[in-house]
């Protein structure tokens, strides 16, 4: 199956939207994401590693999404 560059990066844009962390593992899909954050003025941390880019949204309060699943290291209720 092969997967356009340009459609997975747009996927993991709506993700960060989402207010999730979003990954590439090469130089090419991580540029085509800047590119499509920089047209929307999204604001991220881009964390360039030896194995690819990490994509963290910079969003201040709580994120926007009501489904996001709790924090692994919170204790259940």
């Amino acid at each position: 199956m092969i997967i356009s560059r340009r459609q997975l990066a747009r996927a993991k844009v709506e993700k960060l939207k989402k207010g999730y962390s979003a990954y590439a593992e090469t130089k090419e899909v991580a540029q085509l994401i800047q590119k499509e954050l920089d047209a929307i003025g999204f604001p991220v941390h881009v964390d360039q590693t030896s194995i690819g880019y990490w994509f963290i949204p910079e969003i201040q309060g709580e994120l926007p999404h009501p489904t996001c699943p709790p924090n692994s290291l919170e204790s259940p209720r």
